[in-house]
Protein backbone atom coordinates (compact mmCIF):
# COMPACT_ATOMS: atom_id res chain seq x y z
CA UNK A 1 0.00 0.00 0.00
CA UNK A 2 2.94 2.43 1.30
CA UNK A 3 4.68 1.94 -2.61
CA UNK A 4 0.61 2.58 -4.41
CA UNK A 5 0.46 6.05 -2.19
CA UNK A 6 3.94 7.33 -3.10
CA UNK A 7 3.36 8.35 -5.99
CA UNK A 8 0.21 9.98 -5.91
CA UNK A 9 0.64 12.60 -3.21
CA UNK A 10 0.22 15.77 -4.05
CA UNK A 11 0.86 19.20 -2.27
CA UNK A 12 -2.39 20.77 -0.43
CA UNK A 13 -2.48 23.09 2.24
CA UNK A 14 -5.37 20.68 4.43
CA UNK A 15 -4.89 19.84 7.95
CA UNK A 16 -5.69 16.61 9.34
CA UNK A 17 -6.19 15.42 13.00
CA UNK A 18 -5.91 11.59 13.84
CA UNK A 19 -7.59 10.95 17.21
CA UNK A 20 -6.60 7.45 18.47
CA UNK A 21 -8.56 6.75 21.69
CA UNK A 22 -6.67 3.91 22.93
CA UNK A 23 -8.70 0.67 23.50
CA UNK A 24 -11.55 2.71 22.23
CA UNK A 25 -13.82 -0.49 21.78
CA UNK A 26 -15.54 -2.81 24.23
CA UNK A 27 -18.10 -5.57 24.79
CA UNK A 28 -21.71 -5.75 26.78
CA UNK A 29 -21.48 -5.57 29.70
CA UNK A 30 -23.87 -8.85 30.85
CA UNK A 31 -26.66 -6.71 32.87
CA UNK A 32 -27.19 -4.03 30.39
CA UNK A 33 -26.41 -5.79 27.05
CA UNK A 34 -24.58 -2.29 26.55
CA UNK A 35 -21.07 -1.96 25.64
CA UNK A 36 -19.21 1.04 27.37
CA UNK A 37 -19.28 3.12 24.38
CA UNK A 38 -23.09 2.62 24.42
CA UNK A 39 -23.64 2.87 27.67
CA UNK A 40 -21.63 6.38 27.98
CA UNK A 41 -23.44 10.01 27.47
CA UNK A 42 -21.47 11.03 23.88
CA UNK A 43 -23.46 13.84 22.01
CA UNK A 44 -20.24 15.37 20.62
CA UNK A 45 -19.04 12.61 19.05
CA UNK A 46 -22.72 11.58 17.81
CA UNK A 47 -23.15 14.55 16.49
CA UNK A 48 -19.40 14.31 15.09
CA UNK A 49 -20.82 10.74 13.34
CA UNK A 50 -23.81 12.33 11.88
CA UNK A 51 -21.82 14.71 9.87
CA UNK A 52 -18.97 11.62 8.96
CA UNK A 53 -18.19 8.30 7.00
CA UNK A 54 -18.18 6.08 9.66
CA UNK A 55 -17.31 2.08 9.81
CA UNK A 56 -14.81 -0.32 11.70
CA UNK A 57 -11.22 -0.64 11.20
CA UNK A 58 -9.93 -4.53 11.62
CA UNK A 59 -6.58 -3.86 12.84
CA UNK A 60 -4.44 -7.72 11.97
CA UNK A 61 -6.91 -9.94 10.96
CA UNK A 62 -10.01 -11.86 12.29
CA UNK A 63 -9.52 -13.45 15.49
CA UNK A 64 -5.80 -11.90 16.04
CA UNK A 65 -5.51 -9.44 19.55
CA UNK A 66 -3.51 -6.37 18.51
CA UNK A 67 -1.09 -5.04 20.74
CA UNK A 68 -0.70 -1.15 20.77
CA UNK A 69 2.41 -1.58 18.26
CA UNK A 70 1.01 -2.55 15.82
CA UNK A 71 -2.30 -1.00 16.59
CA UNK A 72 -1.07 2.44 15.85
CA UNK A 73 1.14 1.07 12.73
CA UNK A 74 -1.93 0.08 11.15
CA UNK A 75 -3.56 3.53 11.84
CA UNK A 76 -0.36 5.21 10.54
CA UNK A 77 -0.77 3.44 6.87
CA UNK A 78 1.63 0.56 8.33
CA UNK A 79 0.37 -2.73 7.16
CA UNK A 80 1.25 -4.38 10.94
CA UNK A 81 1.33 -8.18 9.56
CA UNK A 82 4.72 -6.67 7.30
CA UNK A 83 6.31 -4.46 9.76
CA UNK A 84 6.52 -5.71 13.07
CA UNK A 85 8.48 -3.70 16.24
CA UNK A 86 8.95 -5.18 19.73
CA UNK A 87 7.47 -3.05 22.56
CA UNK A 88 11.05 -2.63 23.96
CA UNK A 89 11.87 -0.54 21.17
CA UNK A 90 9.01 1.53 21.22
CA UNK A 91 9.84 2.05 25.15
CA UNK A 92 13.14 3.08 25.09
CA UNK A 93 12.41 5.96 22.14
CA UNK A 94 9.27 7.12 24.03
CA UNK A 95 11.93 8.14 26.68
CA UNK A 96 14.41 9.48 24.25
CA UNK A 97 17.32 6.62 24.98
CA UNK A 98 19.91 6.67 22.71
CA UNK A 99 18.96 3.05 21.50
CA UNK A 100 21.29 2.03 18.69
CA UNK A 101 21.49 -0.74 16.21
CA UNK A 102 22.14 -4.32 17.82
CA UNK A 103 21.19 -3.39 21.04
CA UNK A 104 18.17 -5.20 22.50
CA UNK A 105 15.15 -3.44 24.53
CA UNK A 106 12.47 -5.02 26.12
CA UNK A 107 9.49 -3.16 27.85
CA UNK A 108 8.90 -4.25 30.98
CA UNK A 109 6.87 -4.70 34.03
CA UNK A 110 7.25 -4.81 38.04
CA UNK A 111 5.02 -7.10 39.05
CA UNK A 112 3.84 -9.04 42.60
CA UNK A 113 4.29 -12.66 43.06
CA UNK A 114 3.33 -14.41 46.06
CA UNK A 115 5.75 -17.01 48.33
CA UNK A 116 5.74 -19.86 45.42
CA UNK A 117 6.58 -17.38 43.15
CA UNK A 118 3.10 -17.24 41.33
CA UNK A 119 1.95 -13.57 39.98
CA UNK A 120 -1.05 -12.09 42.00
CA UNK A 121 -0.92 -8.72 40.00
CA UNK A 122 0.99 -8.30 36.47
CA UNK A 123 1.02 -3.94 37.32
CA UNK A 124 2.08 -4.21 40.81
CA UNK A 125 -1.26 -2.01 42.12
CA UNK A 126 0.22 0.39 38.88
CA UNK A 127 2.87 1.80 41.26
CA UNK A 128 3.91 5.29 41.47
CA UNK A 129 6.19 6.59 38.89
CA UNK A 130 8.46 8.02 41.60
CA UNK A 131 8.47 3.95 43.45
CA UNK A 132 9.37 2.98 39.59
CA UNK A 133 12.24 5.18 39.61
CA UNK A 134 13.86 4.22 43.17
CA UNK A 135 13.82 0.15 41.93
CA UNK A 136 14.71 0.66 38.48
CA UNK A 137 18.17 2.25 40.87
CA UNK A 138 18.55 -0.84 42.22
CA UNK A 139 18.30 -2.62 39.09
CA UNK A 140 20.95 -0.73 37.44
CA UNK A 141 23.39 -2.44 40.26
CA UNK A 142 23.05 -5.56 37.92
CA UNK A 143 26.34 -6.66 36.27
CA UNK A 144 26.31 -9.58 33.09
CA UNK A 145 29.13 -10.81 31.72
CA UNK A 146 30.51 -8.59 28.11
CA UNK A 147 27.28 -6.53 28.38
CA UNK A 148 26.12 -3.40 29.43
CA UNK A 149 23.03 -3.11 30.95
CA UNK A 150 20.40 -0.01 31.42
CA UNK A 151 17.50 -0.14 32.95
CA UNK A 152 15.60 2.98 32.59
CA UNK A 153 11.77 4.36 34.12
CA UNK A 154 9.08 4.86 31.81
CA UNK A 155 6.30 5.57 33.66
CA UNK A 156 4.27 4.22 36.81
CA UNK A 157 4.78 -0.03 36.65
CA UNK A 158 7.12 0.14 33.35
CA UNK A 159 10.57 0.47 32.91
CA UNK A 160 13.05 -0.52 30.21
CA UNK A 161 15.74 -2.92 29.65
CA UNK A 162 18.38 -2.56 27.27
CA UNK A 163 21.75 -4.90 26.59
CA UNK A 164 24.11 -3.73 24.48
CA UNK A 165 26.91 -6.13 22.91
CA UNK A 166 28.48 -7.66 20.33
CA UNK A 167 26.44 -10.25 18.90
CA UNK A 168 22.89 -10.00 20.52
CA UNK A 169 20.01 -11.15 19.36
CA UNK A 170 15.89 -9.87 19.97
CA UNK A 171 14.27 -12.99 19.10
CA UNK A 172 13.36 -13.92 22.52
CA UNK A 173 10.37 -15.17 23.62
CA UNK A 174 8.56 -13.59 26.77
CA UNK A 175 8.36 -14.06 30.05
CA UNK A 176 4.53 -12.79 31.15
CA UNK A 177 2.19 -15.43 31.04
CA UNK A 178 -0.59 -12.82 30.77
CA UNK A 179 -2.86 -14.68 33.61
CA UNK A 180 -2.48 -14.67 37.34
CA UNK A 181 -2.04 -17.74 39.30
CA UNK A 182 1.02 -18.63 37.05
CA UNK A 183 4.91 -18.02 37.48
CA UNK A 184 7.02 -15.76 35.49
CA UNK A 185 8.00 -17.59 32.31
CA UNK A 186 12.00 -18.70 31.27
CA UNK A 187 13.23 -16.51 28.60
CA UNK A 188 13.67 -19.25 25.46
CA UNK A 189 15.85 -18.24 22.20
CA UNK A 190 13.85 -18.21 18.92
CA UNK A 191 16.98 -18.88 16.67
CA UNK A 192 20.01 -20.39 17.27
CA UNK A 193 21.93 -17.15 17.11
CA UNK A 194 19.77 -15.79 21.07
CA UNK A 195 21.01 -18.69 23.07
CA UNK A 196 23.29 -16.53 25.13
CA UNK A 197 21.32 -13.30 25.13
CA UNK A 198 18.83 -15.84 26.46
CA UNK A 199 21.14 -16.69 29.06
CA UNK A 200 21.89 -13.24 30.18
CA UNK A 201 18.34 -11.74 30.18
CA UNK A 202 17.51 -15.13 32.65
CA UNK A 203 20.87 -13.93 34.79
CA UNK A 204 19.06 -10.78 34.71
CA UNK A 205 15.78 -11.58 35.73
CA UNK A 206 16.82 -14.10 38.58
CA UNK A 207 18.75 -11.33 40.28
CA UNK A 208 15.82 -8.38 39.78
CA UNK A 209 13.86 -11.10 42.08
CA UNK A 210 16.58 -11.19 44.71
CA UNK A 211 16.99 -7.38 44.80
CA UNK A 212 13.28 -6.95 45.03
CA UNK A 213 12.41 -9.46 47.76
CA UNK A 214 11.42 -6.91 50.13
CA UNK A 215 9.96 -4.32 47.36
CA UNK A 216 6.04 -5.92 48.02
CA UNK A 217 4.13 -4.90 45.85
CA UNK A 218 6.69 -4.82 42.99
CA UNK A 219 8.71 -7.88 43.70
CA UNK A 220 9.38 -9.50 40.87
CA UNK A 221 9.60 -8.51 36.62
CA UNK A 222 8.19 -9.18 33.84
CA UNK A 223 9.98 -8.74 30.20
CA UNK A 224 7.61 -8.64 26.55
CA UNK A 225 8.40 -7.03 23.46
CA UNK A 226 12.07 -7.99 22.95
CA UNK A 227 13.65 -6.65 19.90
CA UNK A 228 16.11 -4.59 17.95
CA UNK A 229 15.95 -1.52 16.05
CA UNK A 230 14.39 -2.20 12.84
CA UNK A 231 14.67 0.73 9.65
CA UNK A 232 10.41 1.63 8.96
CA UNK A 233 9.80 4.18 6.20
CA UNK A 234 9.30 7.35 7.19
CA UNK A 235 5.61 8.98 7.57
CA UNK A 236 6.48 12.55 6.25
CA UNK A 237 8.26 11.50 3.18
CA UNK A 238 5.37 8.79 2.04
CA UNK A 239 2.47 10.95 2.65
CA UNK A 240 3.94 14.12 2.27
CA UNK A 241 2.90 15.73 5.34
CA UNK A 242 4.24 17.97 7.89
CA UNK A 243 3.35 15.37 10.90
CA UNK A 244 3.17 16.14 14.83
CA UNK A 245 2.41 13.97 17.31
CA UNK A 246 0.96 14.86 21.14
CA UNK A 247 1.06 11.74 23.30
CA UNK A 248 1.98 11.68 27.13
CA UNK A 249 2.52 8.05 27.27
CA UNK A 250 5.74 7.39 26.34
CA UNK A 251 5.42 4.31 24.50
CA UNK A 252 3.47 6.60 22.22
CA UNK A 253 5.62 9.02 21.04
CA UNK A 254 8.35 6.35 20.21
CA UNK A 255 6.04 4.97 17.74
CA UNK A 256 5.82 8.16 16.19
CA UNK A 257 9.48 8.70 16.66
CA UNK A 258 10.18 5.53 15.12
CA UNK A 259 8.27 6.29 11.50
CA UNK A 260 9.71 9.83 11.45
CA UNK A 261 7.07 12.32 13.33
CA UNK A 262 7.80 15.42 14.97
CA UNK A 263 7.18 14.26 18.90
CA UNK A 264 5.97 17.49 20.71
CA UNK A 265 6.47 18.23 24.28
CA UNK A 266 3.34 18.19 26.49
CA UNK A 267 2.06 18.00 30.08
CA UNK A 268 0.88 14.82 31.39
CA UNK A 269 -3.08 15.54 30.70
CA UNK A 270 -4.80 15.13 27.46
CA UNK A 271 -5.76 19.09 28.57
CA UNK A 272 -2.34 19.53 28.31
CA UNK A 273 -2.58 17.73 24.93
CA UNK A 274 -4.92 19.76 23.58
CA UNK A 275 -3.09 22.77 24.14
CA UNK A 276 0.14 21.62 22.94
CA UNK A 277 -2.52 20.92 19.67
CA UNK A 278 -4.13 24.56 19.71
CA UNK A 279 0.17 25.81 20.41
CA UNK A 280 1.88 24.02 17.41
CA UNK A 281 -1.56 24.06 15.14
CA UNK A 282 0.09 26.69 11.91
CA UNK A 283 3.27 24.03 12.06
CA UNK A 284 1.85 20.94 10.83
CA UNK A 285 -0.35 19.25 8.42
CA UNK A 286 -1.10 16.18 10.49
CA UNK A 287 -1.52 15.60 13.76
CA UNK A 288 -1.85 12.23 16.11
CA UNK A 289 -3.25 12.71 19.18
CA UNK A 290 -3.29 10.31 21.56
CA UNK A 291 -6.04 9.33 24.41
CA UNK A 292 -4.66 6.32 26.96
CA UNK A 293 -7.58 6.93 29.28
CA UNK A 294 -10.24 4.56 28.10
CA UNK A 295 -7.51 1.63 27.70
CA UNK A 296 -6.05 2.33 31.21
CA UNK A 297 -9.90 1.27 32.43
CA UNK A 298 -10.59 -1.30 30.36
CA UNK A 299 -7.73 -3.51 30.92
CA UNK A 300 -8.02 -2.51 34.48
CA UNK A 301 -11.61 -4.38 33.86
CA UNK A 302 -13.38 -1.14 35.28
CA UNK A 303 -16.57 -0.74 33.13
CA UNK A 304 -17.58 2.08 34.84
CA UNK A 305 -14.49 4.12 34.72
CA UNK A 306 -14.53 3.45 30.75
CA UNK A 307 -17.11 4.93 30.50
CA UNK A 308 -16.23 7.88 31.96
CA UNK A 309 -13.04 8.14 30.35
CA UNK A 310 -15.37 8.44 27.37
CA UNK A 311 -17.27 10.95 28.31
CA UNK A 312 -14.33 12.90 29.20
CA UNK A 313 -13.10 12.22 26.14
CA UNK A 314 -16.50 13.46 24.27
CA UNK A 315 -16.32 17.04 26.26
CA UNK A 316 -12.96 17.99 24.90
CA UNK A 317 -14.29 17.13 21.11
CA UNK A 318 -15.46 20.63 20.67
CA UNK A 319 -12.07 21.89 21.11
CA UNK A 320 -10.80 20.08 18.29
CA UNK A 321 -13.72 20.88 16.03
CA UNK A 322 -13.16 24.83 16.97
CA UNK A 323 -9.72 24.56 15.64
CA UNK A 324 -12.10 23.50 11.96
CA UNK A 325 -9.68 20.51 10.80
CA UNK A 326 -10.06 19.89 7.12
CA UNK A 327 -10.21 16.40 8.01
CA UNK A 328 -10.94 14.45 11.39
CA UNK A 329 -10.64 11.07 12.35
CA UNK A 330 -11.51 9.51 15.84
CA UNK A 331 -10.79 5.64 15.84
CA UNK A 332 -8.56 3.38 18.04
CA UNK A 333 -5.48 0.96 18.05
CA UNK A 334 -7.65 -1.94 19.40
CA UNK A 335 -10.37 -2.96 21.67
CA UNK A 336 -10.09 -3.22 25.34
CA UNK A 337 -13.27 -4.26 26.78
CA UNK A 338 -13.67 -4.35 30.47
CA UNK A 339 -15.15 -8.06 30.33
CA UNK A 340 -11.79 -9.21 29.27
CA UNK A 341 -9.94 -6.60 31.66
CA UNK A 342 -7.17 -6.49 28.43
CA UNK A 343 -6.83 -5.97 25.03
CA UNK A 344 -9.76 -7.79 22.36
CA UNK A 345 -9.74 -9.13 18.53
CA UNK A 346 -13.32 -6.71 18.39
CA UNK A 347 -12.84 -4.49 14.95
CA UNK A 348 -12.97 -0.87 16.20
CA UNK A 349 -15.12 1.64 15.11
CA UNK A 350 -13.96 4.53 13.35
CA UNK A 351 -15.59 8.34 11.69
CA UNK A 352 -13.97 10.19 9.08
CA UNK A 353 -15.12 13.77 8.81
CA UNK A 354 -14.53 15.73 6.13
CA UNK A 355 -15.95 18.24 3.60
CA UNK A 356 -16.15 15.00 1.34
CA UNK A 357 -16.56 12.00 3.41
CA UNK A 358 -20.31 12.06 3.15
CA UNK A 359 -23.15 11.10 5.36
CA UNK A 360 -24.28 7.87 6.48
CA UNK A 361 -27.15 6.38 8.47
CA UNK A 362 -25.11 6.22 11.64
CA UNK A 363 -26.66 8.44 14.47
CA UNK A 364 -23.57 7.10 17.15
CA UNK A 365 -20.30 6.73 17.57
CA UNK A 366 -20.58 3.26 18.98
CA UNK A 367 -19.47 0.05 17.44
CA UNK A 368 -23.46 -1.65 16.63
CA UNK A 369 -24.07 1.61 15.04
CA UNK A 370 -20.79 1.87 13.15
CA UNK A 371 -21.23 -1.49 11.84
CA UNK A 372 -23.89 0.18 9.19
CA UNK A 373 -21.67 2.86 8.33
CA UNK A 374 -20.59 3.38 4.28
CA UNK A 375 -17.21 2.53 5.30
CA UNK A 376 -17.66 -1.42 6.10
CA UNK A 377 -15.11 -3.04 7.95
CA UNK A 378 -11.72 -2.39 6.52
CA UNK A 379 -7.73 -2.60 7.15
CA UNK A 380 -6.08 -0.28 9.69
CA UNK A 381 -3.42 0.42 7.22
CA UNK A 382 -6.15 1.31 4.62
CA UNK A 383 -7.26 4.16 6.72
CA UNK A 384 -4.55 6.87 5.77
CA UNK A 385 -5.36 6.29 2.14
CA UNK A 386 -8.69 7.40 2.91
CA UNK A 387 -7.72 10.04 5.59
CA UNK A 388 -5.46 11.94 2.39
CA UNK A 389 -8.23 11.27 -0.18
CA UNK A 390 -10.59 13.31 2.00
CA UNK A 391 -7.75 15.49 2.60
CA UNK A 392 -7.43 16.32 -1.37
CA UNK A 393 -4.00 15.29 -1.23
CA UNK A 394 -3.93 12.42 -3.47
CA UNK A 395 -4.17 12.75 -7.46
CA UNK A 396 -5.73 9.92 -9.50
CA UNK A 397 -4.47 6.07 -9.95
CA UNK A 398 -3.45 5.34 -13.71
CA UNK A 399 -4.67 7.17 -16.63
Amino acid sequence: MLDVIRPLVIANTTKIVLLSLDGLAGLPRPETGLSEMETARLPNLAALAQEAACGLIRHVAPGITPGSGPGHLGLFGYDPLQYQVGRGVLEALGIEFDLRGGDVAARGNFCTVDAQGLITDRRAGRISTETCIRLTDRLREIRLPGVELFVEPVKEHRFVLVLRGPSLSGHLSETDPQVLGKPPLPVKPLEAGAARTAELVNAFIAEARRRLADAAPANMVLLRGFDQLPELPRFPAIFGLRAGAIAAYPMYRGLARLVGMDVLKTGATFADELGTLRQHWSSYDFFFLHYKDTDKAGEDGDFDAKVAALERLDASVPEVRALEPDVFVVTGDHASPSVLAGHGWQPVPVLIHSRYAGADPVRAFTERACAAGTLGVFPSHHLMPLVMANALRLTKFGA
